[in-house]
């Protein structure tokens, strides 16, 4: 073994105890928490977010195992071509009937930086056209800003109004609102500096959404 092995051996034996750690601390303040967990997980909330690890998708608003669904990709994109998000997105509305749906950007989100600074990095790039196109459709509202951390938080704004569009325009959600079933979807933006949310105020609650 050599000695970057060595470690890499006792940082991954620190995750461990780590997680040891943890389940004695719920244990000691809730005996049974997982035995609860194991019977049947019946979240309220699918959450859109950001894989950036400084956006911890359950810390950040208080909830514990078993009360959110998560799905997490790079710059919280919600693509109605990807597998992946369409696979959450239909257990999550119709398995676990969650009631709401958040969308969660973040300012400072490298994503959306990188999607916009003109920078080839492979196949993420084809991941992040999404985010381009918003920039396009939005051009003369962001060349407006004459600094660019203001310009790139705007546009973690404008990316997520778009990907509540996109959730709420999907066909499972438009079937689920059509059978009367309760379902909203929200845009939110998390502040790094801050460690608050803010509600963009983009709530969509039933019906046909417009695409434009």
């Amino acid at each position: 073994m050599n000695s970057n092995q060595g470690v890499d051996h006792l940082m991954l034996d620190q995750l461990k105890q780590n997680n040891r750690t943890w389940a004695e601390g719920k244990l000691a303040v809730d005996p049974g928490f997982f035995k609860r967990l194991v019977g049947q997980q019946r979240p309220e909330y699918l959450w859109i977010g950001c894989s950036d690890s400084r956006v911890p998708a359950n810390e950040i608003v208080g909830l514990d195992p078993g009360e959110m669904f998560v799905h997490r990709n790079v710059a919280n994109l919600a693509p109605p071509q990807d597998a992946n998000y369409l696979s959450v997105l239909q257990f999550a509305v119709d398995v676990l009937k969650v009631k709401h749906v958040l969308v969660v950007g973040h300012y400072g989100c490298g994503g959306i930086a990188a999607a916009v600074d003109g920078e080839r990095r492979g196949l993420v790039d084809h991941w992040l056209h999404p985010i381009r196109e918003v920039a396009h459709d939005h051009k003369d509202e962001l060349a407006a800003y004459t600094d660019d951390r203001e310009r790139l938080n705007r546009l973690c704004e404008l990316n997520v109004i778009r990907q509540v569009r996109n959730v709420a325009s999907d066909v499972f959600v438009q079937d689920a609102w059509a059978r009367g079933q309760p379902l909203a979807v929200h845009g939110w933006v998390y502040s790094l500096s801050s460690g608050l949310i803010t509600d963009l105020n983009v709530t969509v609650t039933g019906g046909p959404v417009s695409t434009g």
